[in-house]
């Protein structure tokens, strides 16, 4: 949320805010907060509801005119089309991603482990940039293997609130998104990969899913999928080059991050891949002055930095004549 109102409310404009149906409260609270601001009534409006009703609306409203959205892919279509059969109005959008974390033969493994470990089971894999995919070098796979093992067995969802948060697990968001990851785990077993660590309900009650590790094939059709969800998808590989045509030929965008000792190696690869944000010996690393966003249908525009503000505002000259003779030039 404050990705959008940030830069919304910098530059003098109203808001109509519509968080997400299953998480409406924080939304709502925060608005408390802007009203003991000071804030003047009408200037930040939170609407909560269904998106094929209340996201509906927003995106045909003809008295909108820009909407900035955070979410799937198939919706963020959905918003484009009602944004072009209205008023035309500016759309940026922050869309899926299935983000390759890659781990080069020179690469500092426990460095590497600890932050792909953090990448995808932060918030138990429920973020765009979350790195479902860790493409690691044949070299040293079996002992990268062996050791998120080990670090994703540290990981526990006993206790929301822990002291220590690094390790706590929170439960998928609804019922949905938690059936859709067991399916997701259910169609990586029907393809022939392996389930190597997890991959069943935790507890029972609640939408808690085990941290789950899955090792398979890059040619399996669901690594190429968006998860969204606790899993971990280790895929081997041999070259640069193999890694780079299979992410580049993705559908998807976003984020990519890789390991390696060798900063000239890292930026002339970085340079290479088709990624909003490339980062290097670190995962979400993410800084309010940097421009975020994907490529492809990860997304249309960038967020964060001086682009968002010029996303809020329209640039229109104004021509002076400082004689009385119009040139016509």
């Amino acid at each position: 949320m404050a990705w959008k109102l940030g830069p919304a409310l910098a530059t003098g404009n109203c808001v109509v805010l519509k968080p997400s149906e299953f998480t409406p409260l924080t939304a709502l609270r925060m608005c408390s907060f802007i009203n003991e601001a000071g804030f003047p009534p009408g200037v930040v409006n939170v609407i909560t509801g269904y998106g094929h009703t209340v996201g509906l609306a927003i995106s045909e409203h003809m008295q909108i005119d820009k909407v900035a959205f955070t979410g799937s892919t198939h919706v963020g279509r959905k918003i484009m089309e009602a944004a072009a059969k209205s008023n035309l109005k500016d759309v940026t959008l922050e869309l899926g991603g299935v983000s390759p974390n890659i781990v080069f033969d020179d690469a500092d493994l426990d460095l590497a482990v600890d932050c792909f470990v953090r990448g995808i089971f932060w918030n138990h894999g429920q973020t765009c940039c979350a790195g479902s995919r860790i493409l690691v070098h044949s070299r040293i796979y079996e002992e990268f293997l062996k050791r998120f093992t080990q670090a994703t067995k540290s990981l526990k969802s006993d206790k929301l609130f822990s002291e220590e948060p690094e390790s706590c697990q929170c439960p998928q968001v609804s019922k949905i998104q938690f059936d859709r990851t067991l399916e997701y785990i259910a169609d990586a077993r029907t393809q022939g990969a392996t389930v190597h660590l997890g991959g069943k309900q935790d507890h029972t009650q609640g939408y808690w899913i085990q941290p789950t590790i899955i090792t398979a094939q890059p040619d399996m059709d669901f690594v190429k999928e968006e998860i969204f969800g606790p899993v971990a998808v280790i895929i081997k590989f041999e070259n640069e080059d193999d890694v780079l045509e299979s992410e580049n030929n993705s559908l998807y965008g976003l984020t990519a991050s890789f390991f390696t000792k060798d900063l000239t190696r890292g930026v002339q690869f970085a340079n290479k891949l088709q990624a909003g944000t490339v980062w290097v010996n670190c995962v979400n690393t993410l800084y309010p002055n940097v421009p975020y966003g994907g490529f492809k249908q990860s997304g249309i525009g960038r967020e964060c930095g001086q682009y968002a503000l010029d996303t809020c505002v329209i640039y229109f000259p104004y021509v002076l004549a400082a004689h009385e003779t119009c040139s016509g030039r």
